[in-house]
């Protein structure tokens, strides 16, 4: 009786071992998608629950999600205290300066305010533990020409670059609509003119979709990609009206074809936080819906 069962024990666990091995090396999960080791956070600006910072902490808590991108500046004892309460992981500090004091202003004056916004976000992501901030590295507009915004926001970061590798923070440009930087060979020019270890790409999924798919951009910045905005975008409805109409779908409800752009950050081992900064989350059934449907994006 004990031989034959330790046996049969055996057959058991050792075909439940071989199966658990076979899901391990073929990516997938027992639901038949791709387990990815992608990390779900949410953009504390996106965050249409009312409340406090704690109490909107707690509802992307109980919606799901792992992790919070704050805005630099905030109250940085008051963000500390909903960390350590819900548990959540600070996945990046957005700074709160590089719309309207951009590293690319041609008064001395801005830039200053910009690069001192700039330092604020790397010490609270040091304070938070984020591994980078976001960076919205200038904009192309008040006769600010593409080239001069190229020019002051290079130097601005090269600036801050030695700061952030003494934090241990590095720096993520977004692409963003900012008329700057609308396709993947001049995003790999601007980090190559910066030419520091401690700046790299914080990827926005969705910003792409007015220019060109984003499974093209992907191989071309490669492993400098530090970190994902995922954002859902309609090429359908962009063409029925103004651009920014093409934000205006729900995840999985766009043009992005995320099964090729899931399978292109497959290809340069992508690993770390997928950041949502997409509408919908004004209530808990909302921020839930947004989790479930990342986890479907991730799956695909």
């Amino acid at each position: 009786m004990s031989t034959t069962f330790n046996r049969r024990g055996f057959v058991k666990s050792s075909a439940g071992a071989l199966a658990l091995a076979a899901l391990g090396q073929s990516g997938m999960s027992a639901e038949g998608g791709r387990k990815r080791d992608i990390k779900k956070a949410i953009m504390y600006a996106t965050i249409g629950v009312k409340g406090t910072v704690m109490e909107k902490f707690q509802a992307v808590k109980a919606a799901g999600f792992l992790g919070i991108e704050p805005m630099g500046s905030m109250d940085q004892k008051e963000v500390l205290e909903a960390f350590a309460a819900t548990g959540l992981k600070a996945a990046s500090v957005c700074c709160a300066t590089h719309w309207a004091k951009p590293l690319s202003a041609p008064d001395e004056a801005t830039r200053k305010i910009g690069f001192d916004g700039l330092v604020q976000a790397l010490e609270d992501a040091k304070a938070y533990g984020a591994s980078s901030i976001l960076l919205v590295p200038g904009v192309v507009k008040n006769g600010v020409t593409y080239e001069e915004c190229f020019k002051r926001s290079v130097v601005e970061i090269k600036k801050a670059a030695p700061i952030a590798g003494d934090l241990g923070v590095k720096i993520a440009i977004e692409n963003v609509w900012n008329e700057f930087v609308t396709t993947p060979k001049q995003a790999v020019e601007f980090l190559d003119a910066i030419d520091s270890p401690n700046v790299g790409w914080h990827f926005d999924i969705g910003n792409v979709g007015r220019y060109s798919p984003a499974e093209e951009w992907i191989p071309l910045i490669g492993k400098r990609i530090l970190k994902l905005h995922i954002k859902e975008f309609s090429t359908k409805l962009m063409a029925e009206g103004k651009p920014g109409a093409g934000f205006g779908v729900k995840f999985l409800e766009g043009t992005n074809n995320w099964p090729a752009i899931m399978a292109e950050l497959d290809k340069i081992g992508y690993k770390g936080w997928g950041i949502a900064e997409q509408g919908g989350g004004n209530s808990p059934e909302g921020l839930k819906d947004l989790s479930d449907r990342m986890d479907r994006i991730f799956a695909s």
